[in-house]
């Protein structure tokens, strides 16, 4: 895989610099677990099963959506190609991201120069005579919003472990027969959620969480397609 050359971007550096449209696919081929923010779980678990993972550094945990059945392996690659019919936030902000300034509270744009979705020849201009093209506005708007996604999600989570909501589970998949275990991940205990007091299920539902919950939960079904996919491609 080539080394990332992510570099500031720049109106003049970057004059005749164009992004195409596209994933990273050679990047994501190796992503089994890509994070997700809650604004878009409803249309994750139309595709992928979800869970979280805790870091064990410092004990929170990220929601993510889980594109293979082991590290390395992304089932939704094929033949160099992106298979599923939506990718989470995290994957299409690729080539650009943002960079917090150290000393101000601003953000900076990065580009990754060695992407192969940049180049000169084709795709969409980020500048046009020094200036930012509509197609770099919306780009830099979606970059923001994942940032505040991001944010809102870390809260939504933090409330679910806080009120000991997410369980450790092992998840056995069966593949042509056999069968598997995958450890490590967390899932919302259904049961718990079930005998909350009324006071806290209210609460829940005042922050907007019950519909990023129950999306969730209906994510686990998507486990069965993983197992799928791994079955054929392993044919």
């Amino acid at each position: 895989m080539a080394e990332q050359q992510v570099q500031p971007l720049h109106n003049e550096k970057h004059a005749n610099t164009k992004i195409q449209n596209g994933i990273n696919v050679e990047f994501m081929k190796t992503q089994h677990l890509v994070p997700v923010v809650a604004h878009e779980f409803a249309r994750v678990a139309n595709e992928f099963p979800m869970s979280f993972v805790k870091n064990n550094e410092n004990g929170t945990f990220q929601a993510v959506a889980m594109f293979g059945l082991e590290p390395g392996e992304n089932l939704f690659v094929e033949d160099g190609k992106w298979t599923a019919a939506f990718a989470p936030m995290a994957s299409t902000r690729y080539p650009l991201g943002l960079v917090k300034h150290p000393e101000q509270d601003q953000y900076g744009i990065v580009i990754d120069e060695a992407s192969s979705l940049v180049g000169e020849e084709e795709g969409n201009a980020l500048f046009e005579n020094g200036e930012e093209t509509e197609y770099l506005k919306r780009r830099k708007e979606s970059l923001v919003s994942f940032i505040e996604f991001s944010q809102v999600t870390e809260a939504f989570t933090k409330y679910l472990a806080d009120k000991e909501l997410l369980v450790a589970q092992t998840l056995t998949v069966d593949i042509k027969g056999e069968k598997k275990d995958i450890n490590g991940i967390y899932l919302i205990d259904e049961k718990k959620l079930n005998s909350l007091s009324d006071e806290d299920f209210l609460e829940l539902r005042k922050r907007g969480y019950l519909a990023p919950i129950y999306s969730f939960l209906t994510s686990t079904h998507q486990v069965a397609r993983l197992a799928r996919l791994k079955a054929k491609q392993s044919a």
